[in-house]
């Protein structure tokens, strides 16, 4: 099984619920329109639209650091046949927005970056973004898996759960997680009217004039006008 398919699972089992469901209102907005101009959003009062556009005016992480939360996000979530990466779909910009909404992510955050550039200057002389590929999966597997890590990674585990969270969250409510996971949402089916059998229960039939009007797919758009009687009319 995929590394993908295992986080849909643990999505679709309840791991992170708490974190997607009182940030995911957000996160569709910083992700997908992270580099537009935030006003007129759908369902926004003219407050929240200000109090969106002052946050997307502010910048927090510095550009080091959303490097490094950049690397981590496709660490996470990297491309595949299926869709794009989490930074493909956003997610650092999500990351940022989000920490600037709820400040309680700030600290965590910028202290774990700190602290993993400097495990990987002790082991590798360098800052994470500076190491190479192979040199990052190292350092991201010793902290990544929470039963196998040593204590000294205790710090860097904490960290990298929060960051999962964030990424997880972050990507499955953009448009590409989306279509990653292949949620289609409310879509119109053709519906045939109550059945034959509900209707001869309680005496009562469809006229032809309703049969022909009411229930084809292709006359969804259609206005149907009804006389006193209940009839169709028009």
């Amino acid at each position: 099984m995929k590394r993908r398919d295992n986080i849909k699972l643990l999505l679709a089992g309840g791991i992170g619920s708490t974190l997607v469901m009182t940030e995911s209102c957000k996160a569709d907005e910083a992700a997908a329109q992270s580099n537009t101009t935030k006003s007129g959003l759908y369902g926004r009062t003219e407050e929240e639209i200000a109090y969106d556009n002052k946050l997307y005016a502010e910048q927090f992480y510095t550009e080091a650091e959303m490097k490094t939360i950049t690397v981590l996000a496709d660490i996470i979530v990297p491309a595949d046949e299926v869709s794009g990466s989490a930074s493909q779909a956003g997610v650092p910009a999500f990351i940022e927005f989000i920490s600037k909404d709820m400040p309680s992510h700030q600290l965590p955050i910028r202290g774990g970056i700190k602290w993993l550039d400097n495990q990987c200057t002790k082991r590798y002389s360098k800052v994470f973004v500076e190491c190479n590929t192979t040199q990052q999966i190292e350092m991201v597997d010793a902290i990544a898996y929470p039963d196998k890590a040593e204590p000294a990674m205790k710090p860097g585990v904490k960290f990298f759960n929060h960051m999962r969270n964030l990424v997880l969250t972050g990507f499955y409510t953009s448009e590409i997680g989306i279509k990653d996971i292949g949620y289609k949402g409310n879509t119109p089916n053709e519906w045939d009217g109550v059945p034959d059998e509900v209707l001869k229960k309680h005496g009562l039939s469809y006229d032809e004039r309703t049969l022909e009007v009411c229930l084809k797919v292709k006359d969804r758009n259609t206005v149907v006008k009804w006389d006193e009687e209940g009839n169709v009319v028009g």
